[in-house]
């Protein structure tokens, strides 16, 4: 039971990264698209005030995406439903994420959000220890770099 268990704790956290390093590169993407570099200069030394309502924002943005999720849901449109909380998880984890690295020295002066943070960061730790030696693991870990360099080599 413990070895499914880690598995299934190697498939979660692979995934995870996975998307975390897609949602990174799209999010530099969307930046130099978008021509925000001056923004986020500007976000990078703000004060933690202003960091902390930076941080509020994508959470407000992706809240009503949620709730529509869940009618979706309640009202049976089982696929619409989870499509759409697709849609909040990856644009939240985008905003979240891009705005968290730009202000987390700020963001980490707050007594509660340090706490958050530190808590999240060992148990991942912990978690990420527990599943290296996994076949699992280490199977999608030779998986994810070859579809990286298959990748590169179609858009270069």
């Amino acid at each position: 039971m413990k070895k499914i268990l880690l598995s299934l704790l190697a498939i979660v956290l692979i995934i995870e990264e996975w998307l975390w390093d897609l949602l990174t590169a799209f999010g530099h993407t969307l930046v130099k698209w978008l021509h925000l570099e001056i923004f986020e200069q500007w976000l990078s030394r703000t004060s933690p005030a202003v960091a902390l309502v930076a941080f509020s924002i994508p959470i407000l943005i992706v809240t009503p995406i949620n709730l529509l999720a869940i009618g979706l849901l309640a009202k049976g449109l089982i696929l619409q439903g989870l499509l759409m909380e697709a849609l909040a998880k990856l644009l939240g984890t985008l905003l979240v994420t891009r705005v968290f690295a730009l202000t987390k020295p700020q963001l980490l002066t707050f007594a509660f959000l340090n706490l958050v943070y530190t808590t999240i960061t060992r148990w991942l730790q912990w978690a990420h220890q527990k599943i290296i030696d996994t076949a699992v693991y280490r199977i999608a870990k030779q998986f994810k770099a070859e579809a990286k360099a298959k990748f590169a080599i179609w858009f270069s």
